[in-house]
């Protein structure tokens, strides 16, 4: 019977590979791959979903539990704890049970003579990329408690700069959001009250009037449904767009593009970057390396391909400068400051201090942009809510002139 089969190696070339493979067994899956030049680092058969899709109950690792386990760690290897004792004493301690779990298992290995980095790597769901191959090059400096604590502040920072952004996004969908409904619910249910009234009045209504009636009776009946439906299908049909490789482009090209959000995603991306590859370049990972690893967690497709498109170049002998600049993803400040960096050797140095500027440029962009958005969003309830009350109050000021 065949099963499916995941699978991660390395290609001739040194880059990681992965994907999926429907055999008959595990052996099967290691023949493929070596018939394609593929030397196999982990194959396992595919986790089938639940009836419930992805939801999990307590499953999953956050960054603020690799943060403490990391930290912890690196005492206790720098204390000069043997290492299968320490991933021991941790994998009882940790609080995350799938955490726990995942330790236990990497013990495991260890013991049975793998390398720590290895062992990293079959757990993608806990440890990245980014974190196996730092261990990697920590494990063959013999400084891994050094790695570890530059692990951890990095996950620090990038938790920090992850934070910035999502407030960022979510202070004006929430008062947008509360806007809507304020206006939805007079439109709904207070409107109709004075329509009615109206009614039984007779007359002609003003025009600003006879809109916001149409408009109340539109939202009221079938037309507020449809336009619910209408906007939770636009979101939904997004979601799905999302989720192939052509639509994440071209979605995140219109995200890059946007007159305010798209200055602050630049922002994010260029001090997500230098950030990941100063971290990586820093603990000696391979240049060709760290471009792959830091083009996987740019968390942008367009980001994403143009460092693919550097890493290319660099392979072909060309600097790290000159294909970012070309690329245009990058501001030229940017650029510069890293061709300075190549030149001097400082390569490392050069990436942190870029991360540290763009890291206070998102700062001052979120606060900038809260600043703009509160007084903008307050103008447009205060303006809509009383047009609507100066129309529904316009038929009876007239009312009232006709009793004089």
């Amino acid at each position: 019977m065949a099963n499916v089969f995941e699978w991660s190696g390395k290609t001739t070339r040194g880059t990681i590979e992965t994907g999926e493979i429907t055999a008959a067994s595990k052996e099967e899956v290691v023949a493929q791959l070596r018939r394609k030049n593929i030397t196999p680092t982990i194959v396992k058969p595919k986790e089938k979903k639940s009836a419930f899709g992805n939801l999990s109950l307590g499953g999953g690792v956050k960054d603020k539990d690799i943060v403490i386990f990391t930290r912890q760690f690196a005492t206790m290897i720098d204390a000069g704890l043997p290492l299968v004792q320490a991933l021991e004493i941790l994998s009882t301690q940790v609080e995350n049970k799938f955490l726990a779990k995942t330790l236990s298992a990497i013990k495991t290995d260890v013991e049975s003579g793998s390398t720590y980095a290895d062992a990293l790597r079959k757990h993608p769901k806990a440890f990245t990329d980014l974190y196996a191959n730092m261990v990697a090059a920590g494990e063959s400096g013999g400084i891994l408690d050094t790695i570890l604590n530059r692990l951890a502040a990095y996950i620090e920072k990038s938790m920090k700069l992850k934070k910035k952004v999502k407030g960022a996004m979510t202070y004006p969908i929430v008062v947008s959001s509360i806007a809507v409904l304020v206006i939805a619910i007079i439109m709904i249910f207070v409107v109709p009250t004075f329509s009615k009234m109206f009614a039984t009045l007779g007359g002609t209504l003003p025009l600003p009037t006879l809109l916001i009636i149409k408009l109340s009776n539109f939202l009221a009946g079938m037309g507020g449904l449809l336009t619910f439906l209408a906007i939770v299908a636009l979101v939904v049909g997004l979601g799905q767009i999302r989720k192939t490789k052509g639509g994440r482009l071209a979605t995140d090209k219109i995200f890059l593009r946007l007159p305010i959000f798209g200055i602050l995603l630049r922002k994010v991306a260029v001090a997500k970057f230098t950030r990941t590859l100063g971290t990586l370049v820093s603990s000696g990972v391979p240049i060709l390396d760290g471009l792959e690893i830091t083009a996987k967690t740019a968390g942008n497709k367009v980001v994403e391909g143009a460092v693919m498109d550097v890493r290319s170049a660099v392979s072909e002998g060309k600097t790290l400068a000159e294909p970012l600049m070309k690329s245009k993803v990058f501001p030229p400040m940017v650029t510069h400051m890293i061709a300075v960096g190549e030149s001097t050797g400082a390569l490392d140095a050069m990436l942190s201090k870029i991360a540290d500027f763009y890291d206070d440029e998102v700062d001052n962009s979120v606060a900038n942009l809260t600043a703009m958005m509160e007084p903008m969003l307050m103008v447009f309830l205060g303006g809509t809510v009383g047009f609507i009350v100066v129309a529904m109050y316009l038929p009876i000021f007239k009312l009232i002139t006709l009793i004089k």
